[in-house]
């Protein structure tokens, strides 16, 4: 496979989850990231030690970068990271607010300099308003955007059990700094890039947000159902599996109610279309969870395939982990080689770069830019 990235050079001093997301997306695609760490290391490495020792953040998101310790109080440090970001595509860094200003490392100091350099400033809240100084953890985001209200049972709030915020603004973060290479072939200038958990999330919350604006009514916490579309959620067969699915159409409904749970004739004028089922969804419920609980898994199955009714089994993570679907490939870290989920790439790609140690580059990268 051609590797287009080959000779862009990205240089990232990143922690944690969203800027390491994005670049281990560059790193896929085949540039060379250079990963600025501490002396004691991105504090990722450290966040448990499951994976044979390791942590599973750092090696889901660190693969196939090089790792410099870089110490940004030290004037020498300093001037051979300006050396380095001088000859790079790309700078990316998710420190506080305001730390890189006081050494010149900042984004607009840099692009002042180097006209044809894109950079990407990664947030917690973004560089202006009242909550731009503060601290920002992904939990903390789904708090403050509301998407903890929406989630959960109607009993209690819930987190979504990923770091949604994080992953979404690395997504943002990489997509907008794919543009500003596509802008750069053209134009030959770079591009400055501000993005922050806060405003990646902010955007997902689009239909919550839009519904209460022009309703004045939030959407209510639902658990394993759908605060709008009836039926939709998950039920509980005869054999004690958990079924997940959902009805979009009328034609879906019809064989539904007719063909597998067989709704009596007198009863189904409370749920002739989709505004009545929403209405009497505490009723429909009841005879859903009534019809499954004598119906074997395998049947409803079958019976949902020839329908053609979209469903879903509710895995435990045991489950996910053997699931027919789910394609693995393997990552190094000096002998030890781990088993991971690739994201998806271009081409079938197989071979993703190792996890580095901690400075493992450092000399090499010292020597390497050494003015």
């Amino acid at each position: 496979m051609k590797n287009y990235f080959k000779n862009k050079l990205v240089v990232s001093i990143e922690q944690a989850v969203a800027a390491p997301y994005c670049t281990a997306k560059l790193a896929d695609a085949g540039a060379r990231v250079i990963k600025i760490e501490r002396k004691e290391g991105d504090f990722a490495r450290y966040y448990d030690d499951f994976v044979k020792g390791n942590s599973t953040y750092f090696v889901w998101l660190n693969r196939g970068k090089e790792s410099l310790i870089a110490n940004i109080k030290d004037t020498k440090d300093v001037k051979l990271l300006k050396n380095i970001i001088s000859k790079s595509d790309i700078f990316i860094q998710n420190l506080g607010p305001g730390i890189l200003n006081k050494i010149g490392l900042d984004s607009t100091s840099l692009r002042r300099k180097y006209k044809s350099l894109i950079t990407c400033d990664i947030s917690g809240f973004g560089e202006k308003g009242p909550y731009s100084q503060l601290k920002a953890y992904d939990l903390l985001v789904q708090a403050e955007t509301g998407l903890c209200s929406i989630t959960g049972t109607e009993e209690a709030p819930g987190r979504v059990g990923v770091s949604v915020c994080d992953i979404a603004c690395g997504m943002n973060a990489y997509s907008l700094i794919l543009e500003a290479l596509i802008k750069k072939e053209y134009s030959g200038k770079g591009s400055s890039i501000k993005i922050s958990l806060f405003d990646s999330l902010s955007e997902w919350m689009n239909v919550p947000y839009l519904q209460y604006l022009y309703t004045k009514k939030s959407p209510k916490r639902v658990g394993l159902s759908h605060p709008s579309i009836v039926p939709y959620g998950a039920f509980l067969t005869k054999d004690k599996k958990n079924i997940l699915f959902s009805i979009q159409n009328e034609r879906e409904w019809n064989a539904f109610s007719k063909k597998i749970i067989k709704i009596e004739e007198k009863y189904r004028a409370n749920f002739k279309n989709p505004s009545l089922r929403l209405k009497n969804k505490i009723k429909l419920n009841a005879i859903i969870k009534n019809s499954f609980y004598k119906i074997h898994s395998n049947i409803l199955i079958k019976s949902f395939k020839k329908y053609k009714i979209a469903y879903g089994l509710l895995n435990s993570i045991k489950d996910f982990s053997s699931h027919p679907q789910l394609k693995t490939s393997h990552i190094k870290k000096k002998k030890q080689i781990f088993e991971f989920i690739p994201p998806v790439t271009l081409e079938n790609k197989k071979d993703f770069g190792r996890i580095p140690e901690l400075g493992e580059h450092s000399l090499k990268i010292r020597k390497e830019f050494k003015q």
